[in-house]
């Protein structure tokens, strides 16, 4: 097989329903080999993960997080990803690192949105105004075309700025109001103490949690956790490897039984929203086995339309 670059040009042919399709098709498979490794020096992280879905293939996508770089007019996060055949071992692709990676963490999020939001979720609170919160807007409007969005950052200005060119969105100075308003808060932050307060929530709400991917990196707090039905996209990267669950559990204010399911649980029908009052959290940990199932969307996108086009 010829070795295929996929670059961002696929990207107007990509979808997040079928993304989302792709995602339950992923964890309907056998369960993902995973391993991932860490590396830090001072705020910076390399991080690589790899996973193996039998029948689906094998990926390997190493990224470096240097929260300095939007200082030097560079992007935060960069990396490569490649993704191999499960029949022959050969490398298919190497694909574009920023389209993978934005497809696969909005698409991580907006599957626990879509599975345990209220349907009739109408105001979303986007906290946090980088690129993450972007793609957000953008999957979000997928599934909640008539959404009302508000968004808040430490810095209002970047707040601002962020609203100028977008429709159905306002900036708010005022943390708490855009929590209290939302009936989605969706969290994109380096933060590392907690922003939210588990006080400020109200019955029927639902957070997805971005931000936090290192062990020292908090969002919500303990409140929050406690008052909260948890999920989390896969427990086997979340429980042991983030701050916002391990330290809570190893402080014994939540234990991992409190842990309601993964997307593994929803072949059974148990990832779902407890009641129409519940306030929902779901922890993105964005696991390899994540960018396996988009990258291979990707792929297969990107041979119809340019190997084997109508």
């Amino acid at each position: 097989m010829t070795l295929c670059h996929v670059t961002a040009e696929i990207e107007p042919h990509l979808d997040w329903h079928a993304a989302l399709g792709a995602i339950a098709k992923g964890h309907a498979r056998p369960k993902a080999q995973l391993h991932d490794t860490f590396l830090y020096q001072r705020n910076d992280t390399l991080l690589s993960r790899a996973a193996w879905i039998d029948g689906l293939g094998a990926l390997v996508k190493t990224a470096t997080v240097f929260p300095e770089n939007p200082s030097r007019n560079l992007p935060a996060v960069n990396g490569s990803v490649a993704l191999y055949s499960d029949r022959d071992g050969q490398l298919d692709a190497i694909l574009d690192f920023h389209l993978v990676t934005k497809w696969k963490t909005a698409a991580d999020s907006l599957f626990a949105a879509r599975h345990l939001a209220r349907p009739d979720s109408g105001r979303i609170s986007l906290i946090g105004a980088g690129t993450v919160a972007r793609s957000m807007y953008d999957a979000y409007r997928a599934i909640f075309p008539q959404a009302q969005f508000t968004i808040w950052a430490r810095n209002f200005d970047n707040a601002a700025l962020f609203v100028r060119d977008l429709d159905n969105m306002r900036a708010e100075p005022d943390l708490e109001n855009a929590v209290t308003q939302a009936d989605i808060i969706c969290t994109a932050t380096m933060s590392k103490t907690p922003l939210i307060r588990g006080d400020w929530l109200r019955p029927g709400q639902h957070l997805d949690l971005i931000g936090a991917f290192r062990p020292d990196m908090r969002e919500v707090d303990d409140t929050a956790l406690q008052r909260a039905d948890i999920f989390v996209d896969s427990r086997d990267t979340t429980l042991d490897h983030i701050g916002e669950l391990k330290d809570p559990i190893a402080r014994g204010i939540i234990t991992k039984e409190d842990i309601q399911a993964d997307y593994y649980d929803f072949p059974a029908g148990k990832f779902k929203r407890p009641g129409s009052q519940a306030i929902t959290i779901c922890k993105n940990g964005g696991g390899a086995h994540l960018d396996l199932m988009i990258s291979h969307y990707i792929y297969t996108v990107w041979k119809d339309c340019f190997q084997n086009p109508a």
